[in-house]
């Protein structure tokens, strides 16, 4: 069953495949929190993740890979969370495709009748004895 969240989760992946800065920002609330999984501990508010999607973008300019698996949303009147795995990466600047697999929670909020990711968090699971990431798991 489609529901708005389903919606908008779908227009913003386009909005990635598509490279589309301006338009993967605009999903976001101004004051969003992002637990991402790559540079920093946190990203507060839209400016700092505008710039670490613009970073990421630089990383990966090659044709990307960004689908997305197993999607669960519950939606209520004012909030919506969903959960889902993620199969992503792109080529490198050397022509490189290298992918994986990530876990991926978002929260929603409806701000001035309008819904706007108020948490992302994006993660791979880890070796505890090694620290090493798990990038090669599937489900």
């Amino acid at each position: 069953m489609s529901s708005t969240i389903h919606t908008l989760i779908d227009q913003w992946k386009q909005a990635v495949l598509s490279r589309d800065i301006n338009k993967i920002v605009s999903y976001y609330a101004d004051d969003i929190v992002s637990f991402d999984a790559v540079t920093a501990l946190q990203f507060k508010g839209k400016a700092a993740y505008r710039a670490h999607w613009e970073e990421c973008m630089k990383h990966c300019p090659g044709p990307g890979i960004f689908e997305f698996h197993e999607l669960h949303v519950v939606e209520g009147p004012e909030s919506a969370f969903a959960h889902w795995l993620a199969h992503c990466g792109g080529a490198g600047p050397d022509g490189v495709v290298k992918a994986c697999w990530m876990r991926v929670t978002a929260g929603y909020q409806r701000i001035h009748g309008e819904w706007k990711v108020v948490h992302e968090h994006w993660s791979a699971p880890f070796d505890m004895q090694s620290g090493t990431a798990l990038f090669d798991l599937k489900p």
